[in-house]
């Protein structure tokens, strides 16, 4: 799935005032992480996930994963903070067309 500028934008707007649901500890990206991740993802579509780690070249290994192994896309990343998008079976945000 590939999103226009605009519609980042929109989802941008959107994930703003959210709070990552999802927090990577000191065991990293794990099974564990990935489901949790996943279920967030289809309860909720648009999510941030916080990547506390200090190792830039890590930080985007990480990201990088989480969207491959999700089949997500990547709507942003600021600092420790990863905001990713996939619509579930009910499409409960309504993207704008591109």
């Amino acid at each position: 799935m590939k999103l226009s500028n605009k519609q980042k934008q929109y989802l941008k707007g959107l994930a703003h005032p959210l709070k990552p649901v999802v927090q990577l500890g000191g065991n990293g990206f794990t099974e564990g992480v990935l489901a949790e991740i996943e279920s967030a993802l289809a309860h909720h579509e648009l999510i941030k996930v916080k990547i506390p780690s200090d190792d830039r070249e890590e930080k985007q290994l990480i990201m990088d994963a989480i969207v491959r192994e999700t089949g997500a896309v990547k709507v942003q990343n600021i600092g420790h903070i990863l905001v990713i998008f996939k619509p579930s079976e009910e499409k409960k945000i309504q993207i704008p067309k591109a």
